[in-house]
């Protein structure tokens, strides 16, 4: 294992089990979804691919090419995680190769058909465990984003996530971001070679301390990286629209922390 791992892991666990586990599904549904059961299934206009859980996990259609997934693709892995921890899955859902609806349209007209109901009440009754799948990719995150940079740069990757994940509410901030906007490992989440996901906000950061520092620092970070990723966006995705809203959830990080003290 990696030196610090077990240090960050160790301080997640620490932090308070079910509970917080439940608290970080609730918060991650808040804002992905409003907390809208019917925003458990959406397709954003102008992206290439569903976003369904509390997580808004990615699901692209059935046979679409490497080359036109630029982000990483999450949902086939919740539904394999769901199947090891004792989930029937649907058996249409359990043979799909890929999203069955192949466009935005196409998915929005099934929004009541009987495949769409069934995924809606699937994904609504395993809110806890799309938490717990959240966690286990966050515990993957940091031996990945470690083996991923030059040695100079492990440091204080360490030192930041470690001094986060000690901070109230620190396990919400990291899980959340990560799902939010991913390790930052794929180059194809990049614009102009610029990336904006944990790694690029840990490595960003300065300080030392835990605590509301710790989150303060974190949020701003990650508000820089993401007003970059704005201005370096392809004109067509009209990634604009999206800043106040990404920024108002990184307000939620200080807002959490703030009452956990």
């Amino acid at each position: 294992m990696l030196p610090g791992f077990f240090f960050a892991l160790t301080s997640l666990a620490a932090a308070g089990a079910d509970q917080q586990q439940a608290r970080i599904a609730q918060l991650v549904f808040h804002n992905e979804c409003a907390a809208k059961i019917a925003c458990l299934t959406s397709w954003n206009r102008g992206e290439e691919f569903a976003s369904l859980g509390i997580g808004h996990f990615i699901w692209y259609p059935s046979g679409t090419p490497e080359t036109d997934r630029p982000f990483a693709e999450s949902f086939p892995l919740l539904l394999q995680f769901f199947q090891e921890h004792g989930i029937r899955l649907p058996d249409w859902l359990e043979l799909s190769r890929g999203c069955p609806w192949h466009d935005r349209d196409n998915f929005i007209a099934a929004a009541s058909s009987p495949r769409m109901q069934e995924l809606r009440l699937l994904l609504q009754e395993t809110m806890a465990l799309q938490a717990a799948f959240l966690q286990r990719r966050l515990e993957h995150a940091l031996p990945a984003m470690l083996e991923a940079v030059s040695a100079d740069l492990r440091p204080n990757i360490q030192r930041q996530f470690r001094r986060v994940a000690a901070s109230p509410m620190g396990a919400y901030v990291l899980t959340d971001y990560v799902n939010f906007k991913g390790e930052g490992l794929r180059l194809s989440e990049r614009y102009d070679g610029e990336g904006w996901g944990l790694m690029q906000v840990l490595v960003s950061m300065q300080g030392d301390a835990s605590g509301l520092g710790a989150i303060q620092e974190f949020a701003s970070s990650a508000n820089v990286l993401l007003t970059r990723r704005v201005a370096h966006a392809p004109k067509n995705r009209n990634e604009t629209r999206w800043l106040p809203g990404w920024r108002k959830r990184l307000g939620t990080y200080e807002e959490e922390a703030r009452r956990a003290m």
